[in-house]
């Protein structure tokens, strides 16, 4: 049996089979390093590639080999400068030796850790793994596309119901005369032969008989074949098509207020874009819309969402507000699935976060899948984590995490959008 490997697709010099086999096989130490290089990446590079490093060590394998055997002697040469327990000074750098950036190995000897590039697919396949949106009990993940029955074309199975009289006659038509078109040949010679001889003067009795059963037999075979055939039998063929259904949407809320600074918003950006990414790649159909505030809130496109430097007061309970209009507008929560994340400071005016609290409880979650707050800071929590507090104790589609550094974004992010192991079981 021969095994077919189509590397039409490769680049020159590469195997896709050898790389994928690798990744599958490191793949914990690259994970690893993903998960660390996210920590250095900014917020317009997320989405390429990446140089992914694996420590030596981890690639060595145990491998058997022949020992020495038998018993040997061995005698060692002693030295005349040193003795058991003595301290030896690091000897001095000579100029042109030993210049290198890399650590030095304690043994005399080292090995360089091995780098490779991964691609953006690869890449973002590694960063998502295991990740998806929660609470789709209503509308499950694989409800999201709904197919739709359209004609395929015809095939030569089928109930009687989808037979198509006009292809199956043509199908007769072609069947009938490819197998009768070398007798009908060899009759219409026959015939022009036995007419040949009834016109010539002479007797011909005994050939004219064996003409006239030689047409006879040729007609016979002609009629044997049938009309038609279940070979010639041609069905409609009908396809499934996928079409948009139950939708998904992802509010994405970011406080833009003056007590945000520079730092805490390139957090925000670097959650939201790992968000966009995560919804953009994983599910097809899924609107995100983008609301900033400070005292106000507003709507915006991705650009302005991300770049705009518009800054202001806080009031949390202005970008609720707007998003709660908008699903009334349009997004029907029979009809779409409803998703929420809000990143802020935690900064707020004290009397506005009761308003939030009931602002989430009585019109947003009610209607949502799933909301998300993320805060910011490394101050201590303020009055409005603490009326979200309360929402989460009452609320199983709500959830609240601190991010205090870069290093953090990632980890909250997969404990916000891990996958549900026991309702997947």
């Amino acid at each position: 049996m021969a095994n077919f490997i189509d590397r039409r697709l490769n680049s020159k010099n590469k195997s896709t089979v050898n790389r994928q086999r690798f990744l599958r096989r490191y793949k914990n130490q690259i994970k690893k390093s993903v998960s660390d290089a996210i920590n250095q990446r900014g917020v317009t590079d997320i989405d390429s590639g990446e140089n992914i490093i694996i420590p030596k060590k981890d690639l060595s394998e145990p491998v058997f080999h022949q020992g020495g055997g038998g018993v040997r002697d061995k005698v060692h040469p002693g030295n005349d400068k040193f003795a058991t327990g003595d301290r030896i000074a690091k000897p001095p750098n000579q100029q042109g030796q030993g210049g290198g950036q890399g650590d030095a190995s304690d043994s005399g000897e080292g090995e360089d850790d091995f780098t490779f590039s991964i691609s953006k697919e690869e890449y973002l396949n590694l960063l998502f793994e295991d990740l998806e949106l929660p609470n789709l009990e209503k509308n499950q993940l694989d409800k999201l596309i709904e197919y739709k029955t359209v004609r395929s074309g015809f095939c030569a199975e089928g109930v009687p119901a989808n037979i198509d009289i006009v292809k199956s006659l043509q199908g007769s038509i072609a069947r009938r005369i490819a197998m009768t078109s070398s007798k009908r040949r060899q009759l219409k010679e026959c015939q022009q032969t036995l007419s040949t001889l009834c016109e010539d003067k002479h007797d011909h009795i005994s050939e004219e008989r064996d003409l006239k059963k030689q047409i006879t037999d040729l007609e016979s075979k002609i009629a044997k074949v049938p009309f038609i055939d279940t070979f010639d039998l041609r069905f409609r063929n009908f396809a499934k098509q996928a079409v948009p259904t139950s939708k998904a949407v992802m509010f994405c809320l970011m406080d833009v207020s003056g007590s945000m600074d520079q730092a805490t918003k390139e957090m925000a950006k670097r959650f939201y874009i790992l968000l966009y990414l995560f919804l953009s790649r994983t599910y097809k159909n899924i609107d995100v819309v983008y609301i900033r505030h400070h005292t106000q809130a507003k709507e915006v496109d991705e650009h302005e969402f991300f770049y705009s430097q518009e800054t202001g007061g806080t009031i949390a309970s202005s970008a609720l507000e707007l998003m709660s209009e908008i699903i009334t507008k349009r997004y029907n929560d029979n009809q779409w699935n409803i998703y929420g994340a809000q990143a802020s400071d935690g900064d707020n005016w004290a009397d506005d976060s009761p308003h939030c609290k009931y602002l989430l409880e009585s019109k947003i979650l009610p209607k949502a899948r799933y909301f998300s707050y993320i805060e910011i800071t490394q101050r201590a929590h303020q009055t409005l984590w603490q009326q979200y507090q309360k929402v989460m104790e009452s609320h199983s589609n709500f959830a609240i995490q601190h991010i205090k550094e870069v290093s953090d974004i990632y980890p909250v992010f997969r404990e916000l959008f891990k996958k549900n192991t026991n309702s997947a079981a």
